[in-house]
């Protein structure tokens, strides 16, 4: 991180400082993630040591004004006839037409689909993508991803300051974030009209096969620990870890929690096959607006995660400059402010809360967008693991995932 003096704005600083048994048993089985669904959970999240890093691809950019951008669901702003207006804006702006693709289920999954490609530096139909931090310094490490020229990005000053240079990216040379946001809870006003206040209540009985968690490990596991007193930023290890994922094991066994999913977890609420759910923060307001204002979200007593969402330019993409052009876009403040008010996630660019001001006073009051001091410090960033620890806790997740 960088090593300038704390910011006066709560974000900002908030940020910075948080950003530095063998038995046969099921219980066993998952401590030791050794074999069948473990080996092939393992191959999704396999990090590749010892290969050849491959070539970028040629630009060409100046004769292809076209753009494949793969995103998560609901995470750009959308109108009701389904058309994207800071897209078209960008596109008449520009003249480079953009195919915006919904690709993004969670960071594990999608990697699964494309890391053979990128491995041979081969195009994965993305000129940008945007991913998850953790998932980013992965790209980074095994050269899957094109350095940035941060002159076609001069909107880069727009930068959050204590976003600058990240452990797994000093210096931004090949990430730029999009969003951030926090892991809560969420739950059905009507089926649920005594609300939540912690994980520990979805385990309540009269929930029993209502409840879906996210596919997310970070997420999910995160806010198990928070709730069994575990300091996610800090000093811990397999014991914790292991206690976590016993809860969710048990939990998934007994029929209380009914679905294991990334982003398609908000079709269980919208159905109400779910009542309840480890969620995303914006994507509560989104389906509000959608299918009617009922439900509400929260950071739990523990606590919740917080995490950002990041630009990448995949290795073999041949439109490299009209990617950067599309990022410098979206660090435009009033731009930044639109995309904001519509997904409910926290903008890294510096000025959007004034331009979200000058839209709407309560958009820059929203905890969601632009939380404060008090609202960061019940947010948690779950600590960087070690390739070793990667692979282990993530083979226990999945081999639960899998059985779900």
């Amino acid at each position: 991180m960088s090593s300038r003096p704390l910011p006066q704005d709560p974000i900002v600083r908030a940020l910075i400082a948080q950003a530095r048994q063998a038995q046969m048993t099921r219980r066993g089985l998952l401590a030791g993630a050794g074999a069948g669904a473990s080996a092939l959970a393992l191959a999704a999240c396999s990090t590749g040591g010892g290969q050849a890093k491959p070539t970028a691809a040629a630009d060409k950019s100046s004769t292809d004004k076209t753009l494949n951008w793969a995103n998560w669901a609901a995470y750009i702003d959308e109108d009701d006839a389904g058309n994207y207006p800071t897209l078209v804006a960008f596109e008449e702006e520009t003249g480079i037409k953009v195919n915006y693709e919904v690709a993004v289920d969670d960071n594990n999954t999608y990697y699964g689909k494309v890391k053979d490609q990128l491995a041979l530096g081969q195009d994965i139909g993305a000129d940008t993508v945007c991913l998850t931090d953790w998932m980013v310094s992965r790209w980074i490490r095994l050269g899957y991803t094109q350095e940035l020229d941060h002159a076609n990005i001069p909107n880069i000053t727009n930068l959050t300051p204590s976003l600058e240079n990240p452990d797994f990216d000093p210096g931004r040379k090949f990430s730029l974030p999009w969003q951030g946001g926090f892991a809560g809870i969420c739950w059905n006003v009507e089926k649920v009209p005594g609300g939540l206040k912690s994980v520990e209540d979805l385990w309540n009985p009269e929930l029993k096969g209502r409840i879906g968690v996210l596919s997310e490990m970070r997420d999910t596991m995160g806010l198990i620990m928070l709730q069994n007193g575990v300091d996610i930023s800090g000093d811990w290890g397999d014991a914790e870890y292991d206690a976590a994922i016993e809860i969710l094991d048990e939990q998934v066994a007994n029929g209380q929690i009914r679905n294991i999913k990334g982003n398609s977890y908000l079709e269980d609420l919208k159905s109400e096959d779910t009542l309840a759910a480890i969620c995303w923060s914006g994507d509560i307001t989104v389906i509000n607006a959608e299918a009617g204002d009922k439900w509400q979200f929260a950071i739990p007593d523990a606590g919740g995660t917080l995490w950002n969402d990041n630009f990448l330019i995949p290795i073999g993409s041949p439109r490299k400059t009209n990617a950067e052009t599309l990022i410098n876009y979206y660090y435009e403040p009033e731009v930044a402010a639109e995309v904001a008010a519509w997904v409910n996630y926290i903008t890294p660019v510096v000025g959007a809360k004034e331009a979200a001001a000058a839209i709407d006073p309560e958009l820059a009051d929203n905890q969601l967008i632009f939380p404060d001091e008090e609202t960061l410090s019940q947010a948690h960033i779950f600590r960087a693991l070690s390739g070793a620890e990667e692979q282990k806790y993530q083979a226990q997740f999945q081999q639960i995932l899998l059985g779900s």
